[in-house]
């Protein structure tokens, strides 16, 4: 049983939403989509920052603007392979504050102007929110950006060459979570318990066929009392992507998370669900819904699975460190002799040694670079 945060607007609606259902009660995915992403109350849809000092974590564009620059290399790379082709539109898809973008944009404007002239670059945001602060923080590229909701792109026709990518978004995609008990799949399921006034968790019988599917499609076995999450929207998501894109695009995708075998090891017996709160983390996600994040690590392999089905194929799969290592970002340290830490060269080399090497986050991030033929 988990006390629920009695103040927290959303908790009301969910009690209501649940009583409402035949079961009264509802899968964990339902519950952590409205958790996240109800259009009022949901975490990524209230105006509450979530990125910073202020918010409840960092990301690696909110450190530095290297992230968006080593991108931008990648982007001009991408741009050369075809001489015949004057086309060059970028997707960036869940642009949040838009410090990502911006600093992309800034290093293609000053480093390869005709490149940026003949540059359009798409944003795909589901919040009003965030859009307006892309607004903002996008002011001096206004006339480069076009901004679609998501269930807008996909009727737009795919232009002749497109750069797609996605930083930290597959892991905030609302997942199902299973547990294995005797020889059983089961599923977490929420409920309201009238009596305490709060949130409780009932695991069921599986009855969705698709998380079978999914399991056995990677040959995964969960140990006995094993717990774990499956992300069909992720999967659903690439292979969406993949079909819309033309012959010739790139989807790259960067996101904590492994291939399966590690994802579902029998040492993950509580699966890979974490949720962060005013910088701290912790992995109840039934405490302060609407007010914090959750997220689980990704499984790349069924990302690769799924862009295959679509018709690509995978041109890379690296950490985020090698990756921005190949895009140059030992070149951008700097020799200096100043003593003062907070000096721009000071705090742009210590930015760029915490994205390589703080905590290892540089290793759990993976990048996986799939090309449409």
């Amino acid at each position: 049983m988990i006390e629920s945060n009695s103040s927290n607007r959303i908790v009301p609606w969910i009690a209501l939403a649940i009583r409402e259902t035949a079961a009264k009660a509802v899968t964990f995915c339902e519950y952590m989509n409205w958790c996240l992403y109800h259009p009022e109350f949901g975490y990524y849809m209230n105006t509450r920052p979530k990125v910073g000092k202020e918010g409840d974590f960092y990301t690696s564009s909110s450190i530095t603007p290297v992230m968006g620059e080593m991108l931008a290399n990648r982007i001009k790379a991408w741009a050369d392979e075809d001489s015949r082709s004057s086309a060059c539109t970028v997707t960036e898809w869940g642009a949040g504050t838009g410090k990502l973008a911006r600093a992309l944009l800034d290093k293609l404007a000053r480093a390869w102007p005709d490149l940026y002239e003949r540059l359009e670059y798409w944003i795909i945001e589901k919040s009003e929110y965030h859009r307006q602060l892309l607004l903002q923080e996008l002011a001096a590229h206004s006339g480069k950006i076009r901004m679609w909701r998501e269930d807008e792109w996909s009727q737009q026709p795919c232009p002749e060459r497109m750069f797609m990518f996605s930083n930290e978004l597959l892991d905030a995609f609302p997942v199902h979570r299973v547990r294995q008990n005797h020889g059983r799949l089961m599923e977490s399921w929420v409920a309201w318990d009238e009596d305490s006034q709060a949130l409780t968790e009932r695991w069921e019988p599986c009855s969705n066929n698709q998380l079978y599917h999914y399991l056995q499609a990677d040959s995964i076995e969960l140990k006995e009392s094993q717990e774990a999450e499956i992300n069909l929207l992720a999967e659903r998501w690439v292979r969406q992507a993949a079909e819309w894109l033309s012959p010739g695009s790139c989807l790259l995708t960067i996101d904590y998370g492994d291939l399966a075998a590690e994802i579902y090891a029998p040492h993950r017996m509580k699966g890979t669900l974490m949720c962060y709160y005013r910088h701290e983390a912790q992995d109840n996600p039934l405490i302060y819904p609407g007010e914090q994040d959750i997220t689980s690590h990704v499984n790349f392999s069924a990302c690769m699975r799924a862009g295959r089905l679509g018709g690509m194929v995978t041109e890379q799969w690296t950490t985020q460190k090698q990756f921005l290592v190949e895009q140059g970002i030992l070149n951008e340290l700097q020799n200096h002799a100043s003593r003062d830490p907070f000096s721009p060269v000071a705090r742009k080399n210590r930015a760029i040694r915490q994205l390589l090497l703080s905590d290892g986050m540089s290793e759990l991030f993976k990048v996986l670079i799939q090309r449409k033929l």
